[in-house]
């Protein structure tokens, strides 16, 4: 088979180039299959990190939060309610970590041979489906055994089949914001070291840990201004029966995921044609 080469003048760098990435599928392909066989490639457990940490921090937040400081759980049992948040949010903190870190950890190859540079961001959010899969899995077993057996008057929605869309929209603001960090840290690798303290302190400002329904109305600002919560308060909602879905925390919440998203792919790629110098 014969292959053309097309030399042509550069493009603006508001052109994302979203034809050439799919050009590069296989590329995308070998990323995601590295990065999870490189993970845990010499781990005793492997795979079953991804159920065990969730799971450890699960009974943590049930003791501390549910047994000792006795924070509400709008009448969930309190194991199902920490498990229920903890599922996307271990994804979009996946997806961010992985994506902000992504071009400081992949310098060799950036460095050594030409592809679209979206591509490795890309790679990490989709790499991440493998954890939140097992979690997934994880969480329906426990739900299951709740729903049947012990009784907690746990009731399933139809909404339930919605949970693409939430898992969609942490996937955009993981990716979003971890361009915009990416972006940055690439000049400034200070920011690196303050990702932990970032996070942590998003999840707390995320209701995972207690229901939108024990925020005061003074602090409900802090709701509508992250893009995470109505998607928690959705989710719990649609699994439980419990709650309120607050149609204008949620159009916010999409709103937010979509200028997240482009400006962090339209910042990325400004970036990405001069940062091969600069890494």
């Amino acid at each position: 088979m014969t292959h053309r080469i097309h030399i042509k003048a550069g493009q603006p760098w508001w052109v994302l180039g979203l034809r050439e990435i799919w050009e590069y599928r296989d590329l995308l392909l070998n990323l995601v299959l590295r990065d999870l066989t490189a993970n845990y490639k010499q781990s005793i457990l492997g795979p079953l990190w991804f159920v065990l940490v969730p799971l450890a921090t699960t009974i943590v937040f049930t003791v501390i939060f549910g047994n000792i400081a006795r924070i509400g759980t709008d009448g969930i049992p309190p194991f199902l309610f920490y498990l229920c948040g903890l599922v996307l949010w271990n994804y979009f903190q996946g997806c961010f970590n992985g994506v902000s870190g992504s071009v400081i950890a992949n310098t060799s190859l950036f460095t050594k041979v030409y592809f679209p540079r979206l591509i490795v961001p890309l790679s990490i959010v989709i790499g991440n489906l493998a954890q939140l899969l097992l979690n997934l899995v994880m969480f329906g077993l426990f739900y299951c055994y709740y729903l049947i057996n012990a009784g907690a008057g746990i009731t399933p929605t139809p909404w339930i089949l919605a949970m693409p869309l939430l898992v969609l929209h942490c996937a955009a603001v993981g990716l979003g914001t971890g361009l915009w960090v990416c972006a940055a840290t690439i000049r400034y690798r200070d920011l690196s070291y303050a990702l932990p303290f970032v996070a942590q302190l998003w999840m707390f400002a995320t209701p995972i840990i207690y229901p939108a329904s024990s925020v005061s109305s003074r602090w409900y600002w802090v709701l509508a201004l992250n893009p995470l919560s109505g998607v928690m308060e959705f989710n719990r909602h649609a699994f439980f029966g419990r709650g309120e879905i607050s149609g204008s925390l949620l159009a916010a919440n999409a709103l937010s995921a979509v200028i997240i998203l482009a400006t962090g792919i339209l910042i990325f790629t400004r970036v990405q044609r001069r940062f091969v110098d600069t890494i």
